[in-house]
């Protein structure tokens, strides 16, 4: 979307009128009168700002005059070193640029706070903390940034210039197919993870922040609401920081906010994971999990309602996957996964087990009279390679290569594998036999140890079902099982 003079004009008339009412009512009044999602999105990001704060750029603003096209960088201008060539687009938080790097002859995206709210020491802020949380990530799920200046005044963000679309695009063109879904969700996990583990937490994940690009690599986005931890407290279970946000002041997006969000209170990573859930949810269905008449409404979904089922929208989903999104969506963020790791494990645990494969009903049809007689003359072939084989003289069991797969401080025993071979199970606790310590899981060779249980019963043997969903284990003398995926244990068959 191009930035006019006209977009800007009705950004400041609605803006005027949503800071003569009260707070609650302004979702309301801006669904009523904004044209567009970017204009709304664009006033939105006025008030997030706090009243004083918008009514700062809003005089500011109108000390500019409305902005005009002479507020935009012309092709070649030098920004630093970099040469403008054109315009991709611009909205409440900057105007974006295509731009030429000389040196290494490549294109760059420049992002450029507009002029009239460069003053603002809060968005000012913002537009930095946005800057520094993308900065100190490197991983191919997150946009790469380069460099962070100045320009007369104005602060710029060089960063990657991507090539594709953003993930918003492609679901307005068709649903996805499942297995595409869960590629996607893999990517924007093991990214969310890479971001998790240094501390930050995105806050406005939604379609629009997710880029695909033309190889189909997915990118995060736009880290301008993100929470900074020290960088003591920089790990999975780190809280972070409150001061970033004032007290009551609502930042996300509306539809993607988890509940904690909506009720202005303390966020953290598991925050993240509930709006991934809803990303899921609308991948699958192509509709989202919560979207009411009006914001307001919206926001009152999620803190008390349950979205439509999946199976009654998308039948051919597995229920592995529709307990995995389940998990993510759960209001109480002590019930989601605790860790994007464990989110990701869940994911490709998934493709690994092959439950994909059964997306539909079985059509049953009688095979051909040929591979009767096939399968006769097999066995046949099997029956007689059996009988030369046991002729033959037994030589000695080769010497097995061993491989370390754990490295935990306390007792680990009772290891299982999967039907599959691909998981293993085992018990972690202060005994070898019967201990109270919990269930774990991990994938195979290299995989994070998972927990599944979290609480005091004495455990003893650990298996997997045939088909490798769940894990059963003996709580003397009942037996309980435990999903693979993680859930609640369930009593299976007592004494």
């Amino acid at each position: 979307m191009t930035m006019t003079p006209e977009h800007w004009q009705q950004a400041k008339i609605i803006l005027e009128k949503a800071l003569g009412v009260p707070a609650h009512e302004r979702p309301h009044l801006l669904l009523k009168l904004c044209s567009d999602d970017a204009l709304r999105r664009d006033v939105e990001s006025f008030l997030a700002l706090g009243d004083e704060h918008a009514r700062t750029s809003l005089l500011e603003a109108r000390d500019e005059g409305s902005l005009n096209n002479s507020s935009f960088l012309a092709r070649g201008t030098v920004v630093g070193e970099y040469e403008v060539q054109s315009l991709l687009g611009a909205g409440g938080m900057g105007e974006v640029y295509r731009a030429r790097d000389p040196r290494l002859r490549r294109d760059v995206a420049i992002k450029v706070l507009p002029h009239f709210v460069s003053n603002d020491p809060d968005r000012l802020r913002r537009f930095e903390q946005e800057a520094q949380a993308a900065a100190g990530l490197n991983h191919p799920n997150i946009l790469a940034v380069y460099q962070l200046g100045t320009y007369e005044g104005a602060p710029y963000l060089v960063s990657e210039l991507l090539d594709g679309g953003t993930l918003r695009e492609q679901l307005h063109r068709d649903r996805l197919a499942i297995r595409r879904t869960i590629d996607y969700g893999v990517q924007i996990a093991r990214g969310l993870a890479a971001a998790h583990e240094k501390g930050i937490t995105h806050r406005d994940l939604k379609p629009e922040n997710l880029f695909i690009t033309k190889d189909g690599r997915i990118k995060i986005l736009d880290f301008g609401l993100a929470k900074l931890a020290s960088p003591r407290e920089a790990s999975h279970s780190a809280p972070t920081l409150n001061s970033e946000t004032e007290p009551g002041v609502v930042m996300g997006t509306v539809g993607y906010m988890a509940p904690e969000q909506v009720r202005s209170e303390t966020v953290d990573h598991r925050t993240d994971i509930f709006a991934f859930g809803a990303i899921l949810y609308e991948l699958l269905t192509g509709q989202r999990a919560f979207r009411k008449s009006t914001s307001v409404e919206t926001m009152n979904a999620i803190l008390h309602d349950e979205p439509a089922s999946i199976s009654l929208l998308v039948p051919a989903v597995p229920l592995a996957l529709q307990r995995i999104v389940q998990r993510c969506l759960e209001k109480n963020p002590d019930q989601r996964f605790q860790s994007v790791h464990d989110l990701t494990f869940a994911l490709e645990a998934l493709t690994d087990s092959g439950a994909l494969s059964a997306t539909g009903p079985a059509q049953t049809r009688t095979p051909p009279r040929w591979i009767y007689v096939g399968l006769l003359a097999a066995l046949s072939l099997a029956a007689l390679l059996i009988a030369l084989q046991a002729r033959r003289p037994r030589l000695p069991i080769p010497v097995t290569e061993w491989a370390q797969i754990t490295d935990l401080a306390d007792s680990v025993t009772q290891p299982a594998f999967s039907p599959d071979g691909r998981m293993l199970t085992f018990l972690r606790g202060d005994d070898t036999f019967t201990t109270s310590g919990q269930v774990y899981v991990m994938l195979l060779p290299h995989g994070n140890p998972v927990r599944l249980t979290n609480d005091s019963t004495a455990k003893m043997s650990p298996v997997f079902s045939p088909d490798g969903a769940s894990i059963a284990y003996t709580v003397p003398w009942d037996t309980w099982t435990v999903p693979v995926l993680g859930g609640q244990p369930q009593l299976w068959l007592p004494n």
